[in-house]
């Protein structure tokens, strides 16, 4: 499967998404892997965990245009960088997707996810009642799931561990309208910052995305 739906930023910045279709074997000879990679994939079970893992690199391949080995690694805090690229990244999947979002210039943050009803019974966990009110009623799981990729990517954008979605992550009040944007901050302690978040539907899936600070 080639790369289902591609969006530019700017000049620097970019996401696309990758239907995983392929069997594991499929993607796995289209990567280039150091022996701990390839340790790594061997302990995955033959499930979505690791079509997931192997989907994400394969698109990430993709969009940076090269077949060299990718020196891909995760930090203390879980976020993935690259040791011998010139770039910010960020990671997701959910089901049959995988999702990449890359930026030269600016740290960034992707969330994707399959929407179902059953945002609705967490939702008290991840919102406060502030945003919980300003939630449209005719587009309620679908605007929560906004609110949920929106956190998810300002997490993953600041890539700092211990964040709570409900008291460090604050969403500006908004109305739903994929695709569209809002504005997002996050603080604790000392830091105070300011995002613009992006958001789309694609097929049944939502996707939230954000450029950060250089």
């Amino acid at each position: 499967m080639a790369i289902a739906y591609r969006q530019r930023i700017d000049d620097d910045t970019e996401f696309a998404l990758w239907k995983i279709e392929e069997e594991a074997d499929d993607l796995y000879k289209q990567l280039k892997l150091d022996d701990d990679e390839k340790a790594y994939v061997e302990k995955l079970s033959n499930g979505k965990r690791h079509l997931h893992w192997l989907g994400t690199r394969v698109l990430l391949r993709k969009m940076l245009l090269t077949d060299e080995y990718i020196d891909c690694k995760v930090d203390a805090h879980g976020k993935p960088y690259l040791v011998n690229l010139p770039y910010h990244i960020s990671l997701s999947h959910s089901f049959d997707y995988a999702a990449v979002m890359i930026s030269k210039t600016h740290k960034v943050g992707i969330d994707i996810e399959q929407v179902k009803q059953k945002v609705e019974r967490i939702a008290g966990k991840f919102m406060r009642p502030d945003e919980l009110a300003f939630i449209d009623p005719k587009h309620k799981i679908e605007q929560l799931y906004v609110c949920w990729c929106a956190k998810e990517a300002v997490y993953k954008c600041n890539g700092e561990k211990e964040v709570s979605f409900a008291d460090n992550i604050f969403l500006e009040a908004f109305s739903f309208d994929a695709p569209g944007q809002l504005n997002a901050h996050l603080h604790k302690k000392e830091v105070s910052l300011h995002y613009n978040v992006g958001y789309l539907q694609y097929e049944d899936y939502m996707i939230g995305y954000v450029k950060g600070s250089i």
